[in-house]
């Protein structure tokens, strides 16, 4: 009796522990940092960002920031790109992985928060590390992806703060950069999730991007439920909202909030 009983405390307690999700209190994250990542995930917080970083596919699964006036105001900065020093060698890419890439797959070193959004913090250079980094094609992170960053800064005037989350969607095999010692996957799409509070109820709305996208296209071809990211990401988001209020924001589109802002 007393081996079951203590096979069954030992039970228990190891499924407690597989489903327990730290309580981690960070300026980035509204309502909780999204769940789902692998546990071997490296979690990095810094002033200007932070994200879950994947050991195999050496890219951001997710990356949260929170812009306001102090953060999208300073001078131009330099893009220097440099691994990450908080993550071992084989858990990151270096800068020169990127060698031909740009002209082989035609990529940028697309920023995920992005540089323009976070020049007034205080780790502003942290940026340009490359866990903070994803191989994103020339038309979308030039184009509407851009266009969209641009649109979520233009809201901290009208909001005062907007929270923003980024992240990766892997659907099919994508082209390895050529130059890479590392293996990595390269992700097929990419996911944006805006969120502001107005009079003390909040307002989010999601995108969904595929790496094909063309250059000029609009952000209303773009649009998706909160619910289609989470599908097509694995990640869960808002977490700490009650039921009903994670519902209302997740399961549809605020065309309302969207026309008002989003469109010129």
């Amino acid at each position: 009796m007393k081996k079951f009983l203590l096979i069954f405390i030992f039970s228990f307690t190891w499924i407690f522990a597989a489903d327990y999700i730290p309580e981690i209190h960070c300026k980035h994250f509204l309502f909780g940092y999204p769940t789902g990542t692998p546990k071997t995930n490296d979690l990095i917080i810094r002033d200007a960002y932070a994200l879950s970083s994947n050991d195999s596919t050496k890219f951001a699964d997710w990356v949260c920031y929170l812009m306001d006036s102090t953060t999208i105001t300073g001078s131009t900065k330099d893009r220097k790109w440099n691994a990450d020093p908080w993550l071992d060698d084989a858990e990151t890419l270096e800068p020169n992985d990127y060698n031909d890439a740009p002209k082989k797959l035609k990529i940028d070193r697309g920023h995920q928060a992005p540089l323009a959004s976070l020049k007034g913090a205080s780790d502003w250079f942290t940026t340009n590390y490359l866990s903070n980094i994803t191989p994103q094609k020339a038309d979308l992170n030039q184009g509407v992806w851009k266009n969209l960053e641009d649109k979520a800064r233009d809201l901290v005037a009208i909001y005062g703060q907007v929270w923003v989350m980024t992240g990766p969607i892997y659907e099919r095999e994508m082209p390895k950069m050529p130059k890479a010692n590392e293996n990595h996957i390269i992700p097929s799409g990419y996911w944006m999730i805006i969120s502001v509070f107005d009079n003390d109820k909040i307002k989010t709305v999601g995108f969904i991007m595929d790496q094909e996208t063309p250059r000029k296209s609009e952000f209303k071809n773009h649009l998706s439920t909160i619910n289609d990211i989470e599908k097509r990401s694995k990640l869960d988001f808002f977490r700490e909202l009650e039921d009903k209020e994670e519902w209302r924001i997740e399961s549809k589109i605020n065309t309302e909030w969207f026309e008002k802002d989003f469109i010129k």
